[in-house]
């Protein structure tokens, strides 16, 4: 189990969608993100040409940040194996381990302009949970 801090990749479905619309999903999500309602500057270290979390390392921070492929909390790094259309939103397959496990992960996210997402916890949530991408 990967714990509280991985709370970020919670969702449970599937859909299908072709390798390079895969890459290209990718490429929307990169960068850093925080749970709206929270500043970067409280998760995020300042300088360095990469963004990294804060040293120490808060692992119940809600945020996140996607780099190539990886998407990485303060508790857990993932591999996103594939990103698919699920209606409106999109499906993040991913492989995460922490320090004790690895586990097949899915997330479900949806575009929010102008520079957010939705996170969604299934989908029959109607709401989800905003985030916002930190500056580069």
């Amino acid at each position: 189990m990967l714990g509280p801090g991985a709370a970020l990749v919670i969702g449970a479905f599937t859909v299908g969608i072709g390798a390079s619309a895969a890459g290209a999903a990718v490429a929307d999500y990169q960068g850093a993100w925080v749970l709206s309602g929270h500043d970067c500057q409280d998760v995020y270290a300042s300088g360095g040409k990469k963004a990294s979390f804060k040293k120490p390392l808060d692992m119940f921070a809600p945020a996140f940040i996607v780099s190539g492929r990886r998407l990485t909390t303060p508790a857990a790094t993932c591999r996103i194996r594939s990103v698919r259309p699920a209606g409106d939103r999109e499906l993040l397959h991913l492989d995460c381990a922490n320090a004790v496990a690895a586990n097949d992960v899915r997330v479900l996210l949806a575009a929010s302009p102008p520079d957010g997402l939705k996170r969604y916890y299934g989908e029959h949530d109607p709401t989800g949970v905003d985030y916002r991408r930190c500056a580069r």
